[in-house]
């Protein structure tokens, strides 16, 4: 059992795209707290001053928001840890800074970036792990005063320890052990004085009393250099748990080849945010039982680090895609048609202004073919037999339907009797329907098949009173005129 007061953290890094990765992530993290009843904590870790952005930050934001994930303390809602953006935070990490450099913990290093690339390759030509060798551990104060002369800007390196064994308790891989001759001096802050990544992490993490760290496997490596700055600096390590890789679906790591990889496209793509936290949330981790669909509030229930796996997860789009379509089909009309105009709009189907008479035509044919599509965009792909004035086949089959010797008699039957409807509506179409079967003494098949061919030019689809009914009585008998010239 987990202790009561969890404070966890998302900290992101603004510079690009909202990986898919990442939102896993936050998502575990927030459902740790959730289901402790503990704090989520929202912190923006902005220190690469050149590819870090306001707009990125925004969308990573914005991102979260949609997928249900709220913070507790944050950039934007504060909280008693403050300031949540590490640019802000640059005086308390000089105060930490001094206090390694006055303990000799940590040392400035001159070297250049020429030398230190020689150095490594040297070592790598010689078979050994490239690391720092200290070549500015022991400088003289001469040597320093030197170098400093000649216009060296320093970095500041933390002095790691030789051959200690370093132990950290992982919530996903248990005991992980790494050696300190592997990890070498490393640098913790640039020469341009902002803090690297392993140094500042440490001191937010424990400044803002973190207590769980939940993040991806490809952080692994950097554990060791953060343990090693918290016994340094006499401060108290979280506990990590380093979730599985994401990998494609040919087991490589996720990247663009293998579709979307970013938030952001896939709620322009028009799949619902539950879909995807569903989704999201059997990536490396497994519910107890045989159920597959979860709300956010099932899901806090349910979760629980004892069941997230050391295995990769595999990113499979039918998956996702099989998710998304359940939760298509529930949606209301009315939302999946929002998801879908912009697409809509693009394939050139609708302009940009809608009239309430129209909209309210097109929320009746999204609601006829969301079970058809597995997220908004797809509708494209089944709507334009409501548009189009030129039915074509779908394939030589289809053409022979319309072949068999009942079907003049049926298609003259239905346009007589369309033709006389006062109201075309889906209940009347379907009442003129049956009454043909009844009249002409033929099987459903005999009578629905040809007709349902001869509107839209294929054999199966959704029902054929509704689609008739939508498509209007001068369209449809339009539609049949020109479809029967083709055979």
């Amino acid at each position: 059992m987990l202790q009561q007061d969890i404070r966890v953290r998302f900290a992101p890094s603004p510079t690009g795209p909202f990986h898919i990765g990442g939102a896993r992530s936050a998502l575990f993290n927030w459902l740790l707290a959730k289901r402790y009843n503990g704090k989520f904590i929202m912190r923006i870790e902005d220190t690469d001053l050149e590819r870090s952005t306001k707009e990125s930050e925004e969308n990573i934001k914005e991102a979260l928001q949609w997928l249900g994930i709220t913070w507790d303390e944050g950039t934007d809602v504060g909280g008693p840890y403050g300031p949540y953006r590490q640019t802000e935070r640059l005086d308390t990490y000089r105060i930490y800074t001094e206090q390694l450099l006055n303990e000799g913990k940590a040392y400035y290093c001159y070297c250049s970036e020429a030398e230190l690339d020689e150095e490594r390759q040297l070592q790598s030509e010689k078979g050994e792990t490239p690391h720092y060798g200290g070549k500015c551990l022991h400088l003289t104060p001469e040597e320093k005063a030197d170098l400093v002369a000649q216009g060296r800007k320093p970095t500041v390196r933390f002095h790691v320890q030789e051959n200690k064994q370093i132990i950290f308790k992982d919530m996903v891989r248990d005991t992980v052990t790494f050696d300190s001759n592997g990890v070498g001096d490393f640098v913790i802050v640039k020469s341009d004085g902002i803090p690297v990544y392993n140094y500042a992490v440490v001191i937010d993490d424990a400044l803002m009393k973190i207590t769980h760290v939940i993040r991806g496997e490809e952080h692994l490596s950097n554990t060791p250099r953060q343990i090693v700055l918290y016994e340094a600096l006499g401060l108290t390590p979280p506990t990590f748990g380093h979730i599985s890789l994401i990998l494609g679906s040919d087991r490589t790591k996720m990247s663009k080849r293998h579709g979307a990889t970013s938030v952001e496209k896939y709620r322009n793509l028009g799949y619902l945010p539950e879909a995807i936290v569903n989704f999201l949330a059997l990536l490396g981790w497994s519910p107890g039982g045989e159920k597959e669909f979860f709300s956010l509030e099932e899901l806090i229930e349910e979760f629980s680090m004892e069941r997230v796996a050391k295995n990769p997860a595999v990113f499979d789009v039918d998956k996702l895609n099989y998710i998304s379509a359940q939760y298509i089909k529930k949606a209301s009309p009315e939302e999946v048609t929002e998801l879908a105009l912009p697409h809509l709009r693009e394939a050139g189907y609708i302009g940009e202004e809608l009239s309430a008479e129209n909209r309210e035509w097109l929320t009746q044919v999204v609601a006829l073919l969301q079970e058809y599509i597995s997220y908004a965009a797809e509708i494209v792909n089944h709507i334009d037999l409501f548009f189009t004035e030129n039915i074509e086949f779908e394939n030589e089959e289809a053409a022979e339907v319309l072949r068999d010797e009942d079907v003049p008699g049926v298609i003259k039957s239905f346009c007589e009797k369309l033709q006389g409807l006062e109201v075309v509506d889906a209940p009347s179409v379907k009442a003129l329907l049956k009454s043909i079967t009844k009249e002409l003494k033929l099987g459903g098949k005999k009578v629905f098949m040809p007709l349902r061919v001869v509107v839209t030019g294929k054999m199966h689809g959704p029902d054929l009173d509704k689609i008739i009914a939508l498509i209007g009585r001068e369209k449809v008998l339009n539609r049949i005129t020109s479809t029967l010239a083709k055979i």
